[in-house]
């Protein structure tokens, strides 16, 4: 698949804001977070600007962008139109804890309640964008149990990476937040590395015969492509990437995405409040652009089965 910059943005952006909001709901819960009703608005605030800068992000990849508020409308049948309605439904306890800490002058009590409707809305829209690709039966690599969940730890990493960088900029960054960050990267590192593992070691499901009908007859092939030229599904479904590239991109995502965030965390344990802060707002560079890999790589090496009909043997 031809990877949408657009898309690939929103995953992560909105994967990273959502992740956040995820902790920002749990830690208040036990008591985890300063005490200051600044720390809670602005880090809402970050979460929330990253949702809706993705969200906003997503309708460039849509040939009629006006048209995007139907997608709401069909979400007993779309995945898509059900991570719409679930991320709009976050907004509105995530604002009312944020504003609710900011009067009351604590999360605790009252506050902790949307609190947690916010977290579980969070988790439950990283799995709608999960299972909007893990959904379509036409993309062998998309089509997971695996996919969905790692949707869902790429934001809590992502998340958790975010907050120590949040907690950084406020106090003295807590044990319990950087020991969240590196089982959370470490978990999202297994995770992604079981996916790929699934994805080279799963034979190919579909053949051209099953795509015509005709393997019942015996063996089929192609005698001429059905195009002269380069069209639209070509370059949209047909679009490839080499497997040495696609190789030296997945090392260069693991390094960036989780082992360099992860060293950089642990250094946080025994480093002081000024170096912490660098190590935390380095640490997010470096998982922001090592995700941004690894999303490229998720949409470059699916293979539509509509190739088939193009020359490609089996999908």
């Amino acid at each position: 698949m031809h990877p949408a910059y657009s898309v690939i943005f929103f995953t992560t952006a909105s994967g990273a804001g959502l992740g956040l909001l995820v902790w920002l709901g749990l830690a208040n819960a036990f008591s985890y977070l300063p005490a200051d009703a600044s720390f809670v608005l602005i880090s809402v605030a970050l979460a929330l600007a990253l949702l809706s800068v993705g969200l906003l992000s997503s309708t460039f990849h849509l040939g009629r962008p006006d048209r995007a508020w139907r997608a709401f409308s069909q979400w007993r049948s779309s995945w898509l139109s059900r991570e719409g309605v679930a991320a709009a439904a976050t907004y509105l306890p995530a604002i009312i804890f944020a504003f609710g800490w900011y009067k009351t002058g604590e999360g605790a009590g009252i506050v902790a309640i949307p609190g947690l409707v916010m977290a579980v809305l969070a988790l439950v829209t990283l799995f709608t964008t999960g299972m909007i690709y893990g959904s379509l039966p036409t993309i062998r690599q998309w089509k997971q149990a695996l996919t969905a969940p790692n949707y869902i730890v790429m934001g809590l990493a992502s998340g958790a990476v975010l907050l120590t960088f949040l907690l950084a900029l406020f106090a003295t960054v807590p044990v319990w937040a950087i020991w969240l960050a590196i089982v959370s990267l470490t978990l999202a590192w297994a995770m992604k590395t079981l996916y790929w593992m699934a994805i080279h070691n799963e034979e190919p499901r579909y053949t051209i015969g099953e795509a015509t009908g005709l393997g019942r007859f015996g063996e089929v092939r192609q005698l001429d492509p059905p195009h002269t030229a380069a069209n639209f599904v070509m370059r949209e479904m047909g679009y490839s990437v080499a497997r040495k590239h696609a190789n030296k991109i997945r090392r260069l995502s693991v390094l960036t995405a989780f082992v360099a965030p992860a060293v950089f965390t642990v250094i946080m344990l025994v480093a002081g409040p000024v170096l912490n802060l660098f190590l935390a707002a380095l640490a997010v560079l470096l998982a922001g652009i090592g995700l941004v890999m690894e999303r490229w790589l998720f949409f470059a090496e699916a293979e539509h089965v509509s190739m088939l009909y193009y020359g490609r043997e089996r999908a």
